[in-house]
């Protein structure tokens, strides 16, 4: 039999191409003690390489199949259908069918069998191919068999299969399929069985849904489940659901769907023993395979049988600690705007930068809080920093703290509850000196110019130590107080007015108007800037012309010959000069930036020339500096007519020049971050160009899949592992897929927050409110910044912005994004462009259509589909 059929004791683990992730799972449990696996056997993808192999015309079809794209829907049917259609009408070689037969007679003819298919690329850790193929039930004789074999193998190009492997990147010609043919057993009960939460991920929590008869009536929906979930060996909840419909196997071979009695509608399906019975197999089944597992069982009499085992691929992945305690982790990225993975590079570069209790999980950089959640103090600053600038992080830190899962340091005593008001007489960090941040600015470049100096003295190990060296001038510059308190000043100078304002003339979010064109901000004037480059480009139409068309990052090498290019070419060296140290994920040190990828910043260059006249850029920021004065006047006057009017006005006029002269800071250290880290950049690439030359590296973007101290020994070395880089290339292509959580917890249950909904229509998609004012316009959904394409008046509807995306900014009218904080890049960029936004808004890029028209609420923080 050889290769062509295995039964499952026979299954090596290193088997897994020639019987799928299906049949090699079910060999592992068939081999397990306390398990019990239903007997049989695996026709295996050689058999079906055999059978279609010398077929022309199915190599043909497939052919078709491979120039086609997802889109084209009409065509992948009908391809697929003259695949399947020629496939069961194939003739099985003999040696095949002459194994099936030998099994078929070894576990006994007289009985049925379920005939599943089990694809190579199903059940896989990166991918789960569930659902994408075929099962058949309850099949007799060995001619019926061999007939659902072919259905099996047939079913590789079922429309929903085919269209998968698209969208997965998965060629047709590289998976194969295999076919389990299992005995079958006729429960009285079946279901399936989650050993982690499914809705929460939480680990500690085992789900079972269960209903009568074959489990086939609950996997395909025909039928609601009981549903129990059970934690530390104890039943901790019970849905009984009705079940009016059951699937039985029939004598003849086939199923039958029938209706239960009254009586058995309402019944729970499965005993308190049993529950706890199944979920303690759950258990051994998924320490086995080590990780979450997706089980499906069945009930005989008083035995459970397990039908098939797979890893749940959709969980995050659980931040590691040191110790087996309790511990909460707070996501970096909602807060840096970035959720992207990171590669190792980059990930290291952020954790040398922070001192922070810092861990990665899933490609992306985690706060571990637990000990702020450990003291009354820490809660509280929590919920003072990051809670007042997220409330989904604030609701998710209650229900933390409500359930006690961290417990508190002994001896520590909570702050007696007050509700704290925000005094009338405004308490500045320091004092009012409008001198402050140009000078903080002005050092800050001066420290930069000089790394940059003295890292182009360094070549070999000796760019590593000095880029260990200059982090600490760079965490230096990051905590130092005079910053922090610049910005902190600007941050609450804000919060006051706000609030003193909604309280004393009943408006709200004033300091988003008197925000607006600030001085000394580094991103706002950066998009500005971007609409000077487009003045100096729009007087040369061919030059225009030329660059929709441009994909190369050379580009700028043929402006030459245009007339006008030596002019436009130094307007935009001197913009990459400045700027062009960012990009989009910037905090990702492996990210391409501007300088590398210049092809980015066109199609916002194009954008400004075709939405603007010249001189745009004075205009707008005039026009936002009258907005804010004229604002400024407004508020003052209505307040000298209150009682205490003049020293209300006083007061109000002091904490507005706060705002005015120090909230443009907040952008400028991480721009001073972002600078030095493309120093560092630069330096690491000549090295990595260097390896590649020595034949050490493949591709110097190799090195981004190194830690740091690993890409120094290999500098020193000039040896590397590349074993290693290749199993983090796919460990990175698993993390891209998953959707990162604000806060996780040590037993892996992502906490979601929720908003307060008062006083909103029904049907209002809500956020955070960060920037004031009411909006209505074409939605623009982009997920990425070089797919700009839009109009003037678009509200941008986004995951998430960080500075790269600000020349956008001066094209939009709104924003939506799906992260952010009161304080973070967009709503900073927001308010100084006098933008109605609203952050932190889940789904917003499912929720909302591209092209569709809606109105964006930015003083109460929600959007209407209109």
């Amino acid at each position: 039999m050889g290769e062509l059929v295995l039964g499952f004791q026979e299954i090596e683990e290193s088997q897994l191409f020639l019987v799928g992730g299906k049949g090699l799972n079910l060999s592992k449990l068939a081999k397990m003690d306390g398990i019990r696996v239903p007997e049989g056997f695996c026709v295996t993808t050689v058999g079906f390489q055999k059978t279609v192999d010398e077929n022309e015309r199915y190599h043909d079809l497939v052919g078709r199949l491979d120039s086609l794209r997802v889109d084209d829907r009409e065509q992948i049917g009908e391809i697929s259908g003259e695949i399947r259609e020629l496939i069961v009408g194939l003739e099985i070689p003999l040696d095949i069918s002459r194994a099936v037969t030998d099994y078929i007679s070894k576990f006994g003819a007289e009985h049925a069998y379920a005939v599943r298919s089990s694809a190579t690329a199903e059940d896989l850790p990166s991918a789960s191919f569930a659902g994408q193929q075929d099962t058949y039930l309850n099949v007799i004789g060995v001619d019926a068999i061999l007939q659902h074999i072919r259905k099996c193998w047939a079913s590789l190009f079922t429309d929903r299969a085919v269209i998968y492997r698209m969208q997965n990147g998965f060629d047709h010609r590289g998976v194969y399929l295999s076919v389990v043919v299992q005995r079958m057993v006729f429960p009285e009960a079946s279901g399936i069985l989650f050993t982690a939460d499914p809705i929460t991920a939480d680990r500690k929590v085992v789900s079972v849904d269960a209903s009568f008869g074959l489990g086939e009536a609950l996997v395909s929906g025909l039928v609601s489940a009981d549903s129990y979930r059970v934690r530390d060996g104890a039943v901790i909840e019970k849905v009984i659901a009705t079940k009016k419909l059951a699937i039985y196997g029939l004598v003849a071979g086939g199923t039958k769907t029938l209706e239960l009695d009254v009586a058995q509608q309402r019944m729970q399906t499965l005993t308190e023993a049993q529950i706890l019975e199944l979920a303690r197999i759950g258990r051994l089944v998924e320490a086995y395979f080590g990780c979450p597992q997706d089980i499906e069982w069945c009930l005989v009499g008083d035995d459970f049988y397990i039908v098939q085992s797979r890893a749940i691929t959709t969980f995050y992945p659980i931040p590691e600690a040191g110790d087996q305690g309790n511990h909460v982790y707070v996501s970096v990225g909602h807060q840096q705007m970035m959720t992207d993975a990171m590669k190792p590079l980059g990930s290291d570069f952020y954790l040398m930068t922070t001192p922070a209790p810092m861990c990665v999980a899933g490609g992306r950089l985690f706060v571990d809080i637990t000990g702020m959640l450990a003291t009354s103090a820490g809660r509280g600053n929590l919920g003072n920093n990051l809670g007042q600038s997220d409330p989904l992080m604030k609701d998710a830190f209650e229900t933390i703290i409500a359930r006690d899962f961290i417990k508190a340091v002994p001896g520590d005593v909570a702050a007696p509850s007050v509700d704290v008001e925000v005094s009338d007489v405004f308490e500045a960090r320091m004092e009012n000196d409008p001198e402050v941040p140009a000078a903080l600015m002005r050092d800050s470049e001066a420290s930069i110019a000089e790394s940059a100096r003295e890292m182009e003295t360094k070549s070999g190990t000796d760019v590593f130590d000095f880029i260990v060296a200059d982090f600490q001038v760079l965490k230096q510059y990051l905590m130092d107080p005079r910053s922090s308190a610049v910005f902190m000043t600007a941050m609450e100078a804000s919060a006051w007015l706000n609030e003193k304002m909604e309280a004393w003339l009943g408006e709200k979010n004033v300091a988003d108007a008197i925000s607006q064109s600030v001085p000394n901000n580094i991103t706002s004037e950066m998009g500005l800037a971007l609409l000077d480059v487009a003045d100096r480009i729009r007087p040369f139409p061919e030059i225009v012309a030329y660059l929709r068309d441009v994909t190369e990052e050379d580009f700028l090498a043929e402006l030459e010959r245009f007339d006008g290019g030596s002019e436009v070419v130094d307007t935009i060296q001197d913009y990459l000069r400045k700027y062009g140290m960012r990009c989009a994920g910037e905090i990702d040190v492996t990210k391409a930036r501007w300088m590398e990828k210049p092809t980015t910043l066109i199609p916002m260059i194009l954008s400004n020339i075709k939405n603007f006249e010249a001189g745009a850029s004075v205009e707008k920021f005039e026009q936002g500096r009258r907005e804010a004065l004229d604002k400024e006047r407004n508020v003052l006057e209505r307040l000298r007519v209150l009682p205490d009017g003049a020293w209300k006005a006083g007061e109000t006029e002091r904490v507005i020049g706060l705002i005015r002269n120090f909230m443009g800071y907040r952008e400028y250290p991480k721009y001073a971050m972002i600078s030095r880290y493309f120093i560092y950049k630069q330096a690491l690439m000549r090295e990595a160009r260097k390896l590649v030359e020595l034949g050490i590296l493949r591709d110097k973007e190799d090195a981004y899949y190194l830690h740091f101290e690993e890409f120094r020994d290999v500098v020193a070395t000039r040896d590397v592992e590349y074993r290693v880089i290749e199993e983090r290339k796919v460990a990175h292509e698993v993390y891209e897929k998953l959707t990162p959580p604000r806060i996780i917890t040590s037993d892996g249950e992502v906490i979601s927050g929720s908003y307060a909904r008062e006083n909103m229509p029904e049907d209002a998609i809500v956020g955070l409110p960060v920037s004031a004012g009411t909006i209505e316009g074409r939605a623009w959904v982009i997920l990425k910044m070089e797919d700009a394409d839009l109009e003037a008046g678009d509200i941008l509807v986004t995951a998430f912005t960080d500075p790269s995306w600000t020349p956008l900014f001066v094209s939009i009218k709104g924003l939506v994004t799906e992260v952010g904080g009161v304080m973070t890049h967009g709503a900073v960029i927001a308010r100084e462009y006098g933008l109605p936004a609203v952050v932190g808004v889940e789904g917003a890029t499912k929720l909302i259509q591209d092209g569709q028209w809606i109105r964006v609420h930015g003083t109460e923080g929600y959007i209407e589909i209109l």
